[in-house]
């Protein structure tokens, strides 16, 4: 019966196809050819007795079946490359490659100079960074190490509560040469403002405060953190940033702190499973270490 199962090659070119919409991007992606790819897609549809793909102007598209697939195959996946990170490097030895994942600023903004220090003292472990303001599922293998604003749920996490992180207002010293820097909550109105687009958690934040605000008074908008960052950094209005962040920077001029700070939680997380992974726990202990200083750094 054992020989009746599909490839994990089938279902690995399965997602190549499915995120590419060819076999030629697909073989491209997984450095084989176009026919390997076709063979492979055409064994896992005889396996599963069910069609994939359907032909359409723009290539190959996942059929209904198809779709449903591609959850169950990407969860596959994720446990294929953890199994791989972990056989990667032996359990006592400091090599091997450790998956961290963090929301863009933690990993864009903090995490890179405390990287490059960990590297330097453990040149044979490689990193992987992957910013996500999701929280990745460590259950499934999506990283090995997380860094979390909010406290885990699942109970087979081992998670560490490092300290707390204040997020304040800010705004550039250009942009407030060309307007008032704002005395009260209310002043707001007046002001150029920098917030989510589509997500409206900080908008709800900001309700909280008993100032009604309307969309046409965000200047600029963007779910990405880091482009609201940029554009605090561009003058283009007040936004929000960690204050540990804002800090390094003499031109950011703290807007309303006595009366406006929103504090965070600062989580890191691992499966209870890696602990015997010296690699794991040497980059786990070295971020609680350096984070929990910047953390400090970010307090009022």
């Amino acid at each position: 019966m054992a020989q009746n199962l599909p490839d994990w090659q089938w279902f690995r070119a399965f997602l190549a196809v499915a995120r590419e919409g060819s076999l030629s991007g697909a073989a491209r992606v997984l450095g084989t050819t176009q026919p390997t790819m076709g063979r492979q897609i055409a064994a896992l549809e005889a396996s599963l007795g069910i069609k994939l793909f359907a032909r359409s102007r723009d290539g190959l598209s996942p059929t209904d079946a198809g779709m449903r697939l591609i959850a169950s195959a990407e969860v596959m996946a994720a446990a294929v490359e953890a199994a791989q990170r972990s056989a990667s490097g032996e359990i006592e030895e400091e090599r091997g490659t450790v998956r961290i994942t963090a929301s863009e600023v933690i990993g864009g903004e903090v995490l890179p100079s405390i990287l490059a220090d960990f590297h330097a003292l453990n040149p044979r472990i490689s990193m992987e960074l992957a910013l996500s303001n999701r929280t990745e599922d460590l259950l499934r293998g999506e990283a090995d190490i997380a860094v979390r604003m909010l406290r885990p749920t699942q109970g087979t996490l081992v998670a560490r509560q490092i300290g707390r992180i204040d997020v304040g207002l800010y705004a550039h010293r250009s942009y407030l040469k060309r307007r008032n820097i704002p005395r009260q909550l209310g002043d707001l109105r007046q002001h150029a403002l920098i917030g989510h687009d589509r997500d409206q958690t900080y908008a709800r934040v900001l309700e909280q405060t008993g100032v009604h605000f309307t969309p046409d008074m965000f200047a600029f908008r963007s779910d990405s953190d880091l482009a609201q960052l940029a554009a605090m950094r561009a003058g283009i209005g007040i936004g929000a940033s960690q204050l540990g962040i804002a800090r390094r920077d003499r031109n950011l001029v703290p807007v309303l702190h006595a009366d406006l700070i929103f504090p965070m939680d600062v989580w890191i997380v691992m499966h209870r499973d890696l602990r015997s992974s010296r690699r794991i726990r040497l980059l786990f202990d070295h971020l609680a270490t350096r984070l929990s200083a910047y953390a400090r750094s970010s307090r009022t």
